[in-house]
């Protein structure tokens, strides 16, 4: 049985209503989703990786191999200005809040200056701005934060004619070189428990999925060989020494496995890739003719193996959304879940472009929810604090607009005036009292960008793009397993600010 309540740190959020009975067929990504990297190991990896290339290949100094990584200074959400050598968090309107240069914090007159008191509004994107918004990106925004400083301090040690635009240029091809020589990959299947988390719910997830009926499919950007080595250890078949060997028993948890999908290309409408058939045995693509397809991809014979033949499923490489649908012969998006990490890779594009419904993986929520509970005081204080400010606010300016245009004896203005000198006091007063209290609760959640899901009083960025994009959200793949496989998820109600006044909220 399900149970009931389930624990806040596992439940499943809902911003649109689902009704997982309407749900024919519910897909994976696998990076960050269903393989949940340790970012202390893997992310140091990646970082001391791309620092390697930056100095072997990019021609930056070899103080660079010097450097660490902090793997709990950045998170997710944030917006890298690349001309300005800039890190900004940002709220749902696009205000910039918080911003630094390097590690230096900007102060708030720089800051409003450079981004509030301005005659247009920017957008934040590319190709002047870099969105911070995956896991995997976190090491090599503090990479550039560290390079940002260094330009600063050191600009002579710098390859000549190198802006922070072109350091974020060259971060992203140390990055990408990284991934294509493969060292980070080999050394995650030499030992998958040291770089990724086990999760013995996978398992019991994907047999639960199936055994209600539904079809499951796996869409990743990683390519067949790493896509195995991963697949084995979450499905607790390590293949490491001394471990249990690899095999292909994983397959046999989905419908359809699709590798090297270039998401988020895959989704696009008119997308055109052709599509591989991938020989499990070797690795091999088939159905190609010099990297050309030859005589389709077999769409018209029978597609998926029946249920009850013990046989693994066909795995494909390449293609687009379109193969896939008359793989699973799905009649219309909205039978379709997709369960991703990457806001614009996974959610957007599979939600705007097909109409699938989505969940997002939000790891960062657990600590979040847990900080909720452990600041309630805090923020019920700052609560109170900015209503008493309000209050002290309002009777200030009522005070002093009596005192500039109403008819007063100089009796009464004298009066008048002790009276706004001493609620400027405590307006003062109250007034450090509430950033304070602000200051303390934003500490609480991360000691230099707080709150994941705010920004002050404002949803962030971050936040706002969870609720626009994706149906549900939750913290980790499997709390799936918490509840029924024909739920009806339901959202809260909605209210506009007048009506939380007129119920007392």
């Amino acid at each position: 049985m399900w149970e009931s309540p389930v624990d806040m740190r596992k439940q499943i959020f809902c911003n649109r209503s689902l009704n997982m009975k309407s749900i024919v067929a519910v897909g994976f990504d696998m990076d960050y989703t269903l393989a949940q990297y340790k970012p202390d190991t893997f992310e140091s990896m990646a970082y001391a990786g791309t620092t390697k290339k930056l100095v072997n290949n990019l021609g930056y100094p070899k103080d660079l191999l010097e450097w660490k990584f902090d793997w709990k200074y950045m998170v997710r959400g944030l917006v890298l200005d690349k001309k300005r050598g800039n890190i900004l968090k940002m709220d749902r309107h696009k205000y910039v809040k918080v911003a630094y240069h390097g590690f230096q914090r900007v102060s708030r007159e720089e800051r409003q200056a450079t981004y509030g008191f301005t005659l247009s509004r920017d957008s934040y994107d590319e190709p002047d701005y870099a969105l911070i918004d995956t896991l995997f990106s976190l090491a090599e925004a503090y990479l550039f934060m560290q390079l940002v400083d260094f330009r600063d301090q050191f600009p002579e040690k710098i390859p000549s004619g190198t802006d922070y635009a072109q350091m974020y240029k060259d971060v992203r091809a140390a990055v990408d070189l990284c991934h294509r020589d493969g060292t980070l990959k080999q050394a995650v299947a030499h030992e998958p428990s040291k770089y990724i988390n086990d999760d013995k719910q996978i398992v019991p997830m994907l047999k639960m999925l199936r055994q209600s009926g539904r079809l499951t499919f796996l869409v990743t950007n990683s390519l067949w060989d790493y896509t195995h080595v991963v697949m084995n250890f979450l499905c607790g078949k390590s293949g490491t020494d001394g471990g249990t060997p690899r095999d292909d028993e994983w397959l046999s948890y989905f419908d359809v496995v699709v590798t090297g999908s270039a998401k988020p290309t895959f989704f696009q409408d008119g997308n055109r890739s052709p599509l591989f058939e991938v020989d499990i045995s070797t690795g091999m693509l088939q159905n190609t003719d010099q990297g050309t397809p030859i005589g389709g991809i077999g769409l018209n014979t029978p597609i998926l193996p029946q249920r009850a033949v013990k046989q693994a499923c066909r795995v494909f490489q390449g293609g687009s959304v379109a193969h896939l649908h008359r793989l699973l012969s799905i009649a219309a998006g909205a039978q379709v879940l997709y369960v991703g990490d990457h806001i614009y890779g996974d959610i957007l594009r599979s939600k705007k472009e097909l109409g699938w419904r989505t969940m997002l993986v939000v790891p960062e929520l657990e600590f979040e929810l847990e900080m909720l509970v452990q600041t309630f005081s805090i923020r019920k204080e700052v609560s109170k604090l900015r209503m008493l400010r309000d209050v002290l606010e309002d009777k200030l300016q009522s005070l002093e607009w009596a005192l500039r245009f109403h008819n007063l004896t100089v009796e009464e203005q004298h009066t008048f005036q002790e009276k706004i000198e001493i609620l400027q006091s405590e307006r003062d007063k109250i007034r450090e009292q509430h950033r304070q209290a602000q200051r303390d609760c934003h500490h609480q959640f991360h000691k230099t960008w707080g709150q994941l899901m705010k920004t002050g009083y404002q949803n962030s960025r971050f936040s706002h793009q969870v609720e626009r994009f994706a149906c549900l959200y939750t913290s980790q793949v499997t709390n799936l397993c918490y509840y029924s496989p024909d739920k009806s998820y339901r959202t809260t109600e909605d209210f506009m600010p007048h009506e939380l006044e007129g119920i007392g909220l």
